[in-house]
Formats: C-alpha cells, structure tokens, sequence
C-alpha cells in the first residue's frame, strides 16, 4: 500500500510521521492498542496519538482483519519479515511458532497477507518509534461471537506467560469503527461501542456489534486483544481519540469513524 495508502518515499513517510508523532503526551507501557488502519490523511493522527503515547517494546503482535477473503481464516503470517520503504522488519518467528502450536485455530499462512493493508500501514509507526522492533502479523475473519477469538487471546496470553514476556510484547489491533453512514449516525454507534471497549468487556461489545448492526471491520482483533489484555493483567481502557473521514474531506453524508484505544 506504500504510495496509495501512505507515501512511498522515505522521506515523505518520515516528514508525516514526524507531524503525527512529533508532539507526543508523553510515553507509557501498556498491555494492547487499538489504531485504525485507513489512508493517513484520514486516520493517521489517531494511530500517530496512539503510538506516540506507546512505549513500543521488543516485540508486536499486530492483529488485523482480513478485508480480501483470501488464505486461511485466522493466519499467522510465515514470512521471514516485512519490508516498508522505511526498511525492513523481522518476524518473530518463535512466538509466532508458538502462537500456532497453542491455538487451535490459527495456522500460519502467507496468502492471507497478499493485499491486505490493516497490518501493513501499523508498521511504518513502529519502525519509526523502533528500529529494531519484530512483529508477529496475524490476520483474522470470522463472524462476531467466533469462539476462535477467546480461544486465540487466550492463547496469546499462555504463550507469553510462558515465555516470561507479559511486559515484553504490546498487542496492536488494527480497526476502522463504523464505516459509510450518516456522520452524526457513525458517532453514535462508535460511541456504543467504544463504550463496551473502555469497559473490556468483550462480550458486551459483541452484543452491542450485533444490537446495532455496527460495521466495525476489526471487531475480531479487537476481541482478541481484550481477552489477551485481560489475561495478561489489564485493568483500564482509555480513548485517547476518535474522529471520522468527514473532518478531514468535509463529506458528513458517508463516513468511516476512526478510533485510538490504550489498554493498561
């Protein structure tokens, strides 16, 4: 997506994102992120706000949806890294390894990645904040009440724990809120669901997603990331910004809403 998505030269990519992260509030740790994943005129200051508030540790479990149908339902990318034109990433192939071997549902798979831009355009942040940073990219379809999403947090929660690295891994779930609707419309369904997000309560959300046909694409990563977070000591959930399409094209008639959550 490099050049359609977010720019293609390195020296562009760095002049956004030096505007997006160059005024951060200051750097924490925290358990999983929630960042959208559209164009960066559209969304990329509420991932920049994110992540520039992240501590960004060793490694990154990235969390998207799979937008394109292909490969398997719930993939565990088996490359050896990923290559933006800020350079390239290592995969954590161990974790990810061993993420395949804990969970019943996921399999690693390289299909699943082919065009998929949710996990893509997370990574120029992390590079950005981390040079050395490795991911463990993992793209996800299922339907809302999937039992695959307990059963991979809760995976994702024993295999770092088990590794003793609770505190060494930030899980990131890539996720457009309420897409093509009415502004004002938009607002008051991401608000309904951002609710149910702050509270972690993962079952609530889902029922809220199903109440009021919300059109959230990453609502199986970010189940996940609940789940897991919870697990892994997680107590607080903050919105730390949300905005739609419409504040930037000046379209209010069909929006996609975008928000930043931080989990501690």
């Amino acid at each position: 997506m490099a050049g359609y998505f977010y720019p293609a030269e390195k020296t562009q990519i760095l002049r956004v994102l030096e505007k997006f992260i160059g005024n951060n509030a200051g750097v924490d740790a925290f358990k999983a992120a929630i960042s959208p994943h559209a164009g960066y005129a559209y969304s990329g200051a509420t991932a920049g706000e994110v992540f520039s508030r992240t501590e960004i540790p060793e490694t990154v479990i990235l969390l998207g949806p799979n937008h394109t149908g292909y490969g398997e339902p719930y993939s565990v990318a088996s490359h050896d890294s990923w290559l933006t034109p800020l350079g390239e990433t290592e995969i954590d192939k161990p974790l990810a390894q061993a993420l395949v071997k804990e969970s019943r549902y996921l399999h690693q798979d390289a299909v699943a990645h082919i065009k998929e831009h949710s996990i893509e355009v997370q990574l120029p942040f992390l590079q950005f904040l981390r040079k050395d940073v490795r991911i463990v990219p993992i793209v996800l379809s299922g339907y809302v009440d999937d039992p695959a999403w307990i059963d991979i947090g809760e995976s994702i929660a024993q295999v770092l724990r088990s590794q003793k690295r609770e505190n060494s891994v930030l899980i990131v779930a890539s996720s457009d809120m309420t897409h093509y609707e009415e502004n004002a419309q938009a607002e008051e369904k991401d608000a309904y669901a951002i609710e149910a997000i702050v509270s972690l309560d993962e079952q609530l959300l889902a029922q809220r997603i199903y109440e009021r046909d919300i059109t959230m694409c990453g609502f199986g990563p970010v189940i996940v990331s609940i789940v897991a977070a919870k697990l892994l000591g997680a107590k607080h959930a903050e919105l730390v910004r949300y905005t739609t399409s419409g504040a930037v094209s000046g379209e209010r008639s069909k929006v996609v809403g975008y928000a930043g959550i931080l989990i501690k």
